[in-house]
Formats: C-alpha cells, sequence, structure tokens
C-alpha cells in the first residue's frame, strides 16, 4: 500500500451524459507532510456513466478505482469502502439537468397568493419560434395549486414625477413617520421592506386555514412544497409562517420564493422556486445514494461539518459540488436551483484559469465537446453570469455560467434526411453507445471520426465489451456507414466514397458547434476571429482545428488534462458563499451611496464569516460586490461590479448597456433592484506563468517525423494523407509538430491540420497556431 498522509489526496469527479472523467492527486514521496506548494502526483481515469451490468454509480466507481490504483490494493465493487485517505470529493453531476428535460421531478404543490393559481400558467407570454402556428408550452413543474388568502401591496411608485413628495418617510428604527402622500391617523399595517420599500399589510394569512390545507395536501403525497408570495422578495414574513406551519405538518422540501432567490419579478421567481422544490428531492436522493456507497464516517463527517463541530485542525473528507456559477458549495446547501449548470460549470473555471494571460488580455472561447452535447462559454478576465435563462422551457432565476449548450458531440447520431445529411440533436449516450462501442449503438460522430482516422483504436481506452477490456470496433462502424452509403445512393445517386460521406456528417457537426460561438461573440458585438480557441472535453481534439478555420481564429489551446478539463476545473474550483438583498434605492442620488455601502458592509461581514468558519484564512478570501441596476421603466437589470477602489460611474453601466443593447437613455433614472456580495475562499494562491509567457521563454523545434509511427488520416483538402503519430510522452518542451499528425495520450486523441499549421507543446498544454508568425 502507497505511504500517502490521511486526508491528503483530492478528488473532482465530473459526471457527464457519456463520460464521467476523474482527477485526483496527492503528495508525491518527496512531500511526505503534504506541505502546501510541494510536489504532487496526478491520475486521471474516464469511465462510462452508465454501465449498469458492472457497476451502479459511475463517480462512486471512479473513486473506487482511484483508490485502488493509488493505495496498489483490490477493492471490490460490493464493498463499501473507507475515505480516511481523501481529504476532499468534489462533485458535479447531471442529475437535476436531467430530472428537469425528462421531467423526472418530486411530486410538487404550489401555494401562491390568492388571485394568482394561474400566474406561471400565463407565464412572460414569450414565444421563442414566433412564427409557429401550434404553440407547444412547456408543462408547469408542480401538480397543484392552493391560494393563500394574503396580500400585501407596495406604497411607492418609482416612476411617478412626484415621487419625493408621495412617497412614505421611515425614522431609522423603521418606524412610519409620514404616511403616503402625507395621509394622517393609525400607520401600524404599514412596514419597511427589504428593499426599503413601503409595504402596507392588506390581509394576513390565517394559519389555521393553511394547516388545513397542508394536511390535505400532505395525504395526498405531496412532500415538497413551492410557496410564492406576490411581494416576498421584499416582505418575506408570510412565506416564513407558511415554511414554519409545513415544517410541523411533515413536508420534507419547502422552496420558499423569498429564499430562494428575493429578486423582484414573480413570474422568474415563481418558475425557479418551483424548479428547486422539483429538483432538490431528486438532487438528495442521489446523494444519499452516493453516500450509501461508503463507509458511514463519511457522511458522519459531512453532517459534523455542516453543524460546525469539527475543529480547524481536525481532519475530515469534505464533499463539496459544483454550483452552476462555477462556485463551489457543502452539502448543506447545494440545491436543485443551483446545480441545473453543475456539470459544464467546472470546465468553465479549467480553461478560464488555464487558457487566460491577463498580459494579453485576449478573450477566450471555451468550446467543451463531451460525447452527448457540446458547451460554449466566453471568458475576458471576469466569468460572464447571467441571473435568468431557461432550461427545458423553464425560467429559472439563479445566477449561472453564460453557457451555451446545442446537442452535438461524440454520440450525436447520424441520418440521412430529405437530402440532407443530419447530426443529432439525439445522441447514442454512453448506453448503448455509438455503433464502435460493442453494445449494437447507432451510427454517431464518433463513428465518423473513427473511420477517417482520427481516432486509432488501438490508443483508444480499452473500456467496451462484456469484459470492459476491448477496443473500438472500426468494423461495427465500417458497416453502419457501408448500410448508410446504399441508402444515399438510391436517393441521390450520387458516388460518394465512404470518407467523403464521414467527412460530411463532420462538417455538419463542426457547423452546428460554431452557431453558439457566432451567438456569443458576433451576435453581441466581439469578433469572433479575435479569439483564442479553448479545446476540451474527450471529443474536442478531432474538432478543433476544423471549427477555428471555419471561425477565422488563429490560435488554439489543449491543456494536458483536457478531456477531464471539468473534473480539473474543479480541483481549481474556489468555495463560493453569497447573499443578495433587493432595494429600490434611485443611483444618482446623493445619499444613495452611503446607504447601499452600509448594507453591503453588513452583507460582506456575514460572508466572510461564513468563509472563515470554512477553514479558509483571511489571505485567500476574496470579496465581491455588485448592484443590480437599470433604467428608470424598463424591465432589464445588469447586475454591475463595484470597483474595489471607488463607487460605480453612471458611464459605467451605460458602457455595459450599450454593449447590451445598442442605446442608452440618458434622461432615465438608473434604479437599484438588488444588492450582491459574493464571497470567494481561494482554492490555490497562483496557477505559475500563463501559457503565453511560457513560449516566448522557449526556442521551439521541429521533431523528427520520420522515426513515428504513420497512419492514413482524411482531410478536406487533401483527402487520404499518411500523418505521423505521437503519443504524448514522446515529446517534449519545446518541441514543434507541424501538421498533418496526430497527437495522442490516454484519454485524448488531438488532430493537427496539414501545414501551415504548426503545434507547439509546452509543459502542460498544446499551443496550436493556424498561421504560425515564424
Amino acid at each position: 500500500m502507497a505511504d500517502i498522509p490521511d486526508h491528503s489526496m483530492h478528488i473532482s469527479v465530473d459526471r457527464g451524459g457519456t463520460f464521467t472523467d476523474v482527477y485526483a492527486n496527492w503528495p508525491a514521496a518527496s512531500n511526505k507532510n503534504d506541505e502546501e506548494g510541494g510536489e504532487r502526483e496526478e491520475l486521471i481515469i474516464k469511465l462510462l456513466s452508465q454501465d449498469p451490468g458492472n457497476y451502479e454509480d459511475a463517480p462512486r466507481e471512479g473513486i473506487r478505482r482511484v483508490l485502488e490504483q493509488v493505495l496498489g490494493k483490490k477493492i471490490p465493487r460490493e464493498e463499501k469502502f473507507t475515505t480516511e485517505k481523501i481529504g476532499t470529493i468534489r462533485l458535479s453531476t447531471t442529475v437535476a439537468t436531467n430530472a428537469l428535460l425528462e421531467r423526472k421531478g418530486a411530486k410538487v404543490a404550489l401555494l401562491t397568493t390568492k388571485g394568482f393559481k394561474d400566474l406561471l400558467v400565463i407565464g412572460n407570454q414569450a414565444r421563442p419560434d414566433i412564427f409557429a402556428l401550434n404553440i407547444q408550452k412547456p408543462e408547469v413543474l408542480y401538480k397543484k395549486v392552493v391560494e393563500v388568502d394574503e396580500r400585501v401591496t407596495l406604497m411607492g411608485y418609482t416612476s411617478d414625477p412626484r415621487r419625493e413628495e408621495r412617497e412614505v418617510k421611515f425614522d431609522e428604527n423603521g418606524k412610519v413617520v409620514r404616511g403616503y402622500d402625507g395621509e394622517e391617523g393609525d400607520h401600524s399595517d404599514i412596514v419597511q421592506g427589504l428593499s426599503g420599500e413601503a409595504v402596507r399589510i392588506m390581509r394576513k394569512p390565517d394559519e389555521k386555514k393553511i394547516e388545513e390545507d397542508l394536511k390535505k395536501l400532505y395525504e395526498e403525497g405531496f412532500r415538497s412544497l413551492a410557496v410564492v408570495f406576490i411581494h416576498s422578495y421584499t416582505f418575506p414574513d408570510h412565506e416564513r409562517i407558511v415554511g414554519e406551519i409545513a415544517k410541523r405538518v411533515g413536508f420534507t422540501h419547502i422552496s420558499l420564493s423569498s429564499s430562494a432567490m428575493p429578486m423582484i419579478r414573480a413570474v422568474p421567481r415563481g418558475t425557479s422556486s418551483t424548479a428547486d422544490a422539483y429538483l432538490t428531492p431528486v438532487l438528495q436522493d442521489y446523494i444519499d445514494g452516493f453516500f450509501n456507497g461508503f463507509d458511514v464516517s463519511l457522511r458522519e463527517g459531512v453532517d459534523q461539518l455542516s453543524k460546525g463541530q469539527v475543529g480547524k485542525k481536525e481532519k475530515v473528507t469534505r464533499v463539496e459540488f459544483m454550483r452552476s456559477d462555477g462556485g463551489l458549495t457543502d452539502v448543506k446547501t447545494f440545491s436543485g436551483l443551483h446545480s441545473v449548470l453543475s456539470g459544464p460549470a467546472g470546465g468553465v473555471v479549467g480553461f478560464a484559469l488555464t487558457s487566460w494571460d491577463p498580459k494579453r488580455k485576449q478573450a477566450v472561447i471555451g468550446l467543451d465537446m463531451g460525447g452527448t452535447s457540446t458547451d460554449v462559454s466566453r471568458f475576458a478576465g471576469d466569468y460572464e453570469i447571467v441571473f435568468e435563462t431557461t432550461t427545458a422551457g423553464i425560467s429559472i432565476q439563479s445566477p449561472q455560467l453564460d453557457i451555451n449548450t446545442v446537442a452535438a458531440g461524440g454520440g450525436s447520431r447520424l441520418f440521412f434526411r430529405n437530402g440532407l445529411f443530419v447530426s443529432g440533436p439525439e445522441s447514442a449516450g454512453s448506453h448503448p453507445g455509438p455503433a464502435c462501442y460493442r453494445k449494437g449503438g447507432p451510427l454517431a460522430v464518433t463513428d465518423a471520426n473513427l473511420l477517417l482516422g482520427r481516432l486509432l483504436p488501438q490508443y483508444f481506452p480499452k473500456i467496451f465489451g462484456k469484459t470492459e477490456d476491448q477496443p473500438l470496433d472500426i468494423e461495427a462502424s465500417k458497416s453502419a456507414f457501408n448500410a448508410l452509403a446504399k441508402e444515399i445512393k438510391s436517393q441521390v445517386k450520387n458516388d460518394m466514397s465512404l470518407d467523403e460521406i464521414a467527412w460530411g456528417f463532420i462538417k455538419v457537426a463542426n457547423e452546428t458547434m460554431s452557431r453558439p460561438i457566432r451567438a456569443l461573440t458576433e451576435s453581441r458585438g466581439y469578433a469572433a476571429h479575435k479569439h483564442i480557441l479553448s479545446a476540451f472535453g474527450g471529443a474536442a481534439g478531432q474538432h478543433a482545428c476544423s471549427i477555428a478555420k471555419t471561425l477565422g481564429i488563429k490560435t488554439i489551446l489543449i491543456h494536458r488534462f483536457s478531456s477531464v478539463l471539468s473534473a480539473y476545473g474543479m480541483s481549481l474550483s474556489d468555495r463560493v458563499f453569497e447573499k443578495q438583498e433587493p432595494s429600490s434605492d434611485i443611483f444618482d442620488r446623493d445619499e444613495t451611496e452611503s446607504k447601499l455601502r452600509s448594507r453591503l458592509e453588513t452583507l460582506v461581514k456575514d460572508v466572510r464569516q461564513q468563509l472563515l468558519d470554512a477553514g479558509f484564512e483571511e489571505k485567500y478570501i476574496v470579496i465581491e460586490e455588485y448592484l443590480n441596476l437599470r433604467y428608470d421603466g424598463t424591465d432589464t437589470a445588469l447586475m454591475t461590479r463595484i470597483p474595489t477602489d471607488s463607487w460605480i460611474k453612471r458611464s459605467s453601466f451605460e458602457n455595459t448597456y450599450k454593449q447590451e443593447f445598442g442605446f442608452v437613455l440618458k434622461s432615465k433614472d438608473i434604479i437599484v433592484d438588488d444588492i450582491r456580495v459574493r464571497g470567494i475562499g481561494k482554492s490555490f494562491s497562483s496557477l505559475g506563468p500563463s501559457v503565453f509567457e511560457q513560449a516566448e521563454k522557449l526556442n521551439f523545434k521541429p521533431v523528427d517525423k520520420s522515426k513515428t509511427e504513420q497512419t492514413s488520416v482524411y482531410f478536406e483538402e487533401t483527402g487520404r494523407v499518411d500523418a505521423p503519430v505521437f503519443q504524448i510522452e514522446q515529446l517534449n518542451e519545446g518541441d514543434l509538430v507541424e501538421g498533418p499528425a496526430l497527437i495522442i495520450d490516454d484519454t485524448q486523441t488531438v488532430v493537427i491540420d496539414p501545414a501551415p499549421v504548426v503545434c507547439r507543446v509546452l509543459k502542460k498544454s498544446l499551443l496550436i497556431e493556424m498561421e504560425p508568425t515564424n
């Protein structure tokens, strides 16, 4: 057994639609005391996300395989194993995403303000396909609605030109000193909301009636509730009353919209809360199942951590989950609402930290091509966060990385329909997978790459067949393509070769992946060709050069761990804790800055303490402050970061607004809808010099192609040519590989297109230049 310190291993697991990726590191023999900054060993593993004939849960199986290899001992699959050698387990999961897509969430009941039972059915009346005659509206996620006879109303009108004279005034203790429009009389029914607005309580909820209604729901089998009252973002008291009653009745999950996302706009807040109530129970079931595969000490340690019962010097295994906004959180605070983009978020962190050069400041496009889908995102120094997205027809109001997903991946199925080549959106998945996976699956993009020589079975992971040790089956791919070729020839009378047919499908898939890149760049005023392309995911290396040519991109970066970059990114991700409150202040008023700074200071103190309690030292804590700003009378707010050494200027907001919408509204007041504080607990102090800094210090020399293995590869420009095959271990830092070539490691194949394309080999990356400067 390897002699490594207890709780010194760090394991990150990304469960994708087709493959589950595992990245692990632990102290090297020279670093027996696990000193910070000391040398560490690394291991990556890929396995199928679904293989019911061999294991139940892919992340747990991946961790088991890591421990077997590192500790050098056999761990039976049926055995519940211990984790005393593991310091952290970081997980991303598609469980909530899949439950939303497949509508397999929990049975949810919605409680809302009387008179608004159909609010979420009506929605915002958006028509994504404006010319469609047969409108197909997505179904709501709840099964039953109960109306609660409660009502409050807001007493301020932001767009009222006489607002100053009409608004309610409060003293420093929140007591009314002047009624609305100067009205006299008793003001006991008026309170100050969290946003600072005056709230008149018109009807308090009948607690006895609510309890009766909830008991009926419980008897009908409901265990999950969403509570959405109209003005609860600023006055949450009535929702909290319902929440306390629901706990007494026995409901296991209660999502209060005022807690889930305390933002104005009842429709997205309501759909977000129902999504949280719909997904969180499914997520918790999965988490419980994950823990059940380990020794009971893992769950006990995690529970002790969440209750603050573990001292700073005590060591237990921490389990953390990736949130949709790229930050990590613990089991206690991980919810369905924050997990919809859990899977791809780690990849965004991974490519941002390994590709961005703070001196060059050249924006990077991340292309994460997996087996089922491709995720595209952009990084220009800060993570691009959106606060409202639509997933599977459900509008979700929650911080998420701005990621565009398209149904194109290695498992995308290939069809010939109506005289056209079609790739996806249907996927072969991991079970049965593409035809070459030896499970009788359909023809897919992976089969096309295999046929074209862009994948080599002898170097691809041998994880197929009943014994899990067989290579890809190229004969199955050829057989499927021959059958498809006959179908094509019978319809179009065109004598295309198998290579031309396979390449035709690859071009279609490449164009499908190029569209979301254009949406993130050109449609928002950025030139796509001025970006760097960071390609990662198991299949990206085979398509990167072709996609770069399509978009005019000159530089491609492929990290050493690019095939598992989502898992690797999680190992670099930061712990995040956020607090947000509503506001109603006018930005341009003289007293606004001091008022908001005071509120922000309170939130900062709370967020900082949460990170300190989680074990982070002060020097590793970073605080970011934001204001959510919009023009008075408009509906769209922009989350704007406050500079660390000054206050937000009106011009900063207007420049951002113009970039997004093409115009500004100079005469309008700017309203502060929300204040937000994001606390970050850093996982590391520095990753060292950037890729480009490393390249500038090296004198690159061409490698000798004549002494390495050759293989036949199809390229559009040249047809079939012999290309050298380099295993990554054969290449050294400073080597220059001229195309065409294949560069292969245990988990990925990188295709280098013919000249003038060159690949420069760095310590942990491949720097591919489509038009080299020298």
